[in-house]
């Protein structure tokens, strides 16, 4: 096979893989707005919002932890697609929701369908994360941190859209019809599956679930900083900031879930565009430790300059949604270099099973930043949860020290 062969064929997977991820993604936005607005709108409080989301968040765990063996043993095309799959029975199943349930039984079953949401999110991440490392040469960084960057801003973009996509689907449509809207453009995606080829990440070597637990230093360190990253973005911004724009601004259902729209979208530009600025600013090399180091240090002092401002009694709604700005602009450096480093770190042979430790140290972080959510902001506001982030990126940032050059 010539060299242009293999270049238009690793393209031609690429785009695929990214379709999948896309068309999952919305509906996960979606499907994550649409459950918030609604629950809140019908009563429920802070803690019991947060337990919806509980089981998405634990099984996204087992499934990071159990998905790259699976990968590495049968394929990351059968991940990938039994990941959308699952997301179909997922929404359907939330759709035959009783809203006359008591509040309890309602909680236990969205948790249930949440589990399977979760299960399918993570099969499909780290299956599209994985996938593009096998299409991009191992000896050149440069692209992989650009394709990374794609991926990945593109993905965070688009969930944003997913975002104002669930808020104006539950105004326009109702909570049930939207998720059936949502199920049937999922199963038409399915059918792109078969287009890649079979065998993709699967690796002939039988590996054992011991070795799951057997990792480089480099991604252990990596996948510890990743836990509390991305648990500092979720102490504030799953629960407790959604709930404050509701019910402490009056934000309308539009009002609040078209700004973290807009935030996401704009989050996911600038991961789309870290690449293209740091070559700028810097001097032409891929992301290094010290990359890392410089901007999860300057992430540390955003939530904390929020809180005080909001303590202070700084204007409210320009205090968030400047605060918001600041931290997504630095946020989403944070998330492409840590995207990119995972893969520069790991070899073609073992890229499912490290880039699934790694994701689940991932699912770890927002599952504790779930559920003190929805705790910390019913017991101290947002104010609190703001404060307790702040605390999550500086422990970041104390390990990433200890994080050498790919």
């Amino acid at each position: 096979m010539t060299s242009t062969s293999t270049s238009s064929g690793n393209l031609k997977n690429y785009a695929l893989v990214t379709l999948a991820y896309w068309g999952f993604t919305l509906t996960d936005g979606a499907l994550r707005m649409l459950v918030l607005l609604y629950f809140n709108e019908i009563g429920y409080t802070p803690i019991q919002i947060a337990f919806l989301f509980l089981f998405y968040e634990i099984f996204g765990i087992v499934t990071n932890f159990f998905g790259g063996w699976i990968g590495s043993q049968l394929g990351l095309k059968v991940t990938l697609y039994s990941g959308i799959g699952l997301q179909v029975l997922a929404l359907i199943m939330l759709s035959w929701l009783n809203r006359d349930w008591s509040p309890w039984l309602a909680v236990i079953y969205v948790m249930t369908s949440q589990a399977l949401s979760g299960i399918a999110k993570d099969l499909t991440k780290t299956s599209s994360k994985s996938a593009i490392r096998l299409v991009v040469p191992q000896d050149a960084q440069s692209a992989l941190f650009k394709w990374v960057a794609v991926l990945t801003g593109s993905k965070n973009a688009l969930k944003g859209v997913g975002f104002f996509l669930g808020a104006a689907l539950l105004g326009t449509f109702g909570f049930a019809p939207s998720l059936w809207i949502m199920a049937i453009g999922l199963v038409l995606i399915l059918f792109t599956g078969v287009m890649l080829p079979k065998g993709m990440g699967k690796i002939k070597a039988k590996v054992k679930l011991t070795q799951l637990f057997s990792k480089s230093r480099e991604i252990n360190i990596l996948s510890a900083a990743r836990f509390f990253l991305f648990g500092s973005r979720d102490v504030w911004f799953v629960v407790g900031l959604p709930v404050f724009l509701r019910s402490g601004l009056g934000w309308s259902f539009y009002q609040a879930g078209g700004f973290l729209a807009c935030w996401v979208i704009g989050y996911g530009m600038i991961q789309f565009l870290a690449p293209t600025l740091l070559k700028r600013f810097g001097n032409n090399a891929p992301p290094k430790a010290n990359t890392i180091q410089l901007w999860t240090g300057m992430l540390t002092a955003v939530p904390a300059s929020i809180a005080l401002a909001m303590q202070l009694n700084a204007p409210l709604d320009a205090t968030i949604v400047v605060g918001l700005m600041i931290f997504g602009i630095v946020f989403a450096f944070n998330s492409a270099v840590h995207s990119y480093l995972v893969l520069a770190f790991t070899d073609d042979d073992k890229v499912a099973l490290n880039v699934g430790f790694y994701y689940m140290a991932n699912s770890s972080g927002r599952l504790i930043g779930t559920v003190l959510s929805g705790i910390i902001y019913q017991l101290y506001g947002l104010v609190g949860c703001l404060w307790t982030a702040s605390l999550f990126v500086l422990a970041a940032w104390i390990i990433s020290l200890k994080l050498p050059d790919p």
